[in-house]
């Protein structure tokens, strides 16, 4: 079974979401602590959604610095699955795993509603099991979800096809409508939209969460 990781930090909020969406996708979920110096033995890690540190001088620039990033940093670049929810896409960007930035919101409101996205890739270890081009409900809730970057990186994420997700009636004033990327290699996506709370028709209309976590246990299903 795989054994998949979720880190939390002081002011993190969605981690018991994450780890819950993880057990109901039929993956081993593992608590991860932001001052432990070990990822202990997983095969995939989830930075999820909240205020990390408060998000004091920027969104997710202090977690960037915590001692498990060391350890999320160094396997990332070995390939293991990290995928970055809300603030773990703040916190993607700060430790320089995506490029870009997040910022505070066009209209400089706090956004929280189900959204639809376009699929735009499914060539990651986290969106395999989408269809390129599908359309998906996913919740939104975020007041620093604007993402930028100059030219030359987003030209660079379109050649690259490194776009995961498009806003399908953009929330924040994103550059491109982007809603999520990923890196070069695939293995890191990052992005706003909160799958682990769409994974249970009890509490959401949309269960398109899902396809995240089966995503994930395929490939390394795939790999072993």
């Amino acid at each position: 079974m795989a054994r998949i990781g979720v880190v939390t930090f002081p002011g993190t909020l969605d981690d018991q979401d994450a780890l819950r969406a993880v057990r109901l996708c039929g993956a081993e979920p593992v608590s991860l602590w932001h001052a432990s110096d070990s990822l202990d033995g997983v095969d995939a890690v989830i930075l999820p959604g909240g205020f990390s540190y408060g998000d004091y001088l920027r969104c997710g620039a202090i977690a960037r610095f915590a001692p498990v990033m060391d350890e999320v940093i160094a396997a990332a670049g070995k390939g293991m699955p990290v995928l970055g929810i809300c603030n773990g896409f703040q916190v993607l960007c700060e430790s320089h795993l995506l490029p870009g930035a997040l910022t505070r919101n066009e209209h400089m409101r706090f956004v929280c509603r189900e959204q639809r996205l376009r699929v735009e890739t499914n060539d990651t270890t986290w969106t395999c099991s989408f269809t390129r081009g599908a359309e998906i409900s996913i919740m939104v809730k975020h007041g620093e979800g604007n993402y930028v970057c100059d030219d030359e990186t987003l030209q660079k994420l379109n050649d690259n096809q490194q776009i995961v997700f498009r806003y399908v009636g953009n929330p924040n004033g994103s550059c491109d409508d982007i809603a999520g990327i990923t890196n070069e290699r695939g293995n890191v996506v990052g992005l706003m939209p909160h799958p682990e709370h769409n994974v249970d028709p009890l509490v959401s209309g949309s269960t398109d969460g899902r396809l995240f976590f089966e995503s994930v246990k395929s490939f390394l299903s795939a790999r072993v």
